[in-house]
């Protein structure tokens, strides 16, 4: 029962992170969960309480790193980043045998940066972001902007893909989204990157990725805060749902919220807008 109400949690916290502000559940779904947890309930009796288990994701223990870039151009600086993060011990602990961490990937020079949450199953095999299906979604929604992949640059919160028990066949089922001790430690590697791209502007792909670069108390449902220009050290945020959360509501009004949004990034930049692509999604 304890597996299954961690599973549970998991994914509504996956769920809140990619956007998502409410789940329906019937009557019957929470009376059963109600008679299981009161069947997990340990009898009433003297002696001391029932030490809690340990969460089973633990925090990082050292302190955030602190990034000095080198001198160089924008791509040796970006190499010496990524072996900083390779030969970071956190991060290397954190990483499954056959798995790799992931920095950003795009053009160094890009006027777009977007900012996602962590690496999943296939980000953490191939050591790119943004790779999966929510990947592929993302590179369409860039192509609706005129540009391609390879003209923005694309990095996560988190450099490595955030644990879960495994399985008896040692794979992780599921993601979940990064605590604030795993966010904390990596996002000075995720300021170094801005520092070195410089682009125009950046774009927070759901609530995990806002609450990084906003902070974890800015706001509550990510509604508060999406759709509309944020100051990030003087540099426009923009903050948009996840493609993720497209995959799981693939409405047009739901492509519409994003679409809508990323048509604000091409004013800010002055991509040139069709009437076509204005009339997307409607």
């Amino acid at each position: 029962m304890r597996n299954a109400l961690n599973v549970l949690t998991n994914e509504l916290r996956r769920l809140k992170a990619s956007g998502v502000d409410r789940v329906a559940v019937s009557d019957e779904g929470i009376e059963a969960l109600r008679r299981s947890l009161q069947e997990q309930r340990p009898p009433a009796g003297p002696g001391p309480s029932p030490r809690p288990e340990p969460a089973p994701c633990a925090a990082p223990a050292a302190a955030p790193p602190g990034v000095v870039l080198p001198e160089g151009d924008k791509a040796a600086r970006w190499a010496s980043l990524l072996q900083t993060v390779l030969d970071d011990p956190v991060c290397r602990s954190k990483v499954r045998p056959g798995k790799k961490a992931v920095l950003g990937v795009g053009s160094l020079d890009a006027a777009i940066m977007f900012v996602g949450e962590a690496p999943g199953a296939e980000e953490e095999i191939q050591g790119e972001p943004f790779v999966g299906p929510a990947g592929q979604l993302l590179n369409r929604m860039i192509s609706g902007m005129g540009l391609s992949r390879a003209d923005v640059y694309i990095g996560n919160i988190l450099n490595w893909r955030p644990d879960l028990p495994v399985g008896p066949d040692g794979v992780q089922t599921g993601n979940r989204p990064p605590t604030e001790s795993e966010m904390a430690h990596c996002l000075p590697y995720l300021r170094a990157q801005v520092e070195i791209v410089n682009p125009r502007l950046l774009v927070a792909l759901g609530a995990t990725a806002a609450k990084g670069l906003l902070g974890s108390r800015a706001f509550g449902a990510l509604s508060e805060v999406r759709g509309r220009w944020h100051d990030l050290g003087g540099r426009p945020l923009m903050v948009t749902y996840h493609p993720s959360y497209v995959l799981r509501n693939p409405t047009n009004r739901t492509k519409r919220l994003i679409w809508e949004d990323l048509l604000k990034v091409m004013e800010r930049v002055n991509l040139p807008i069709s009437e076509k692509q204005r009339r997307f999604f409607l």
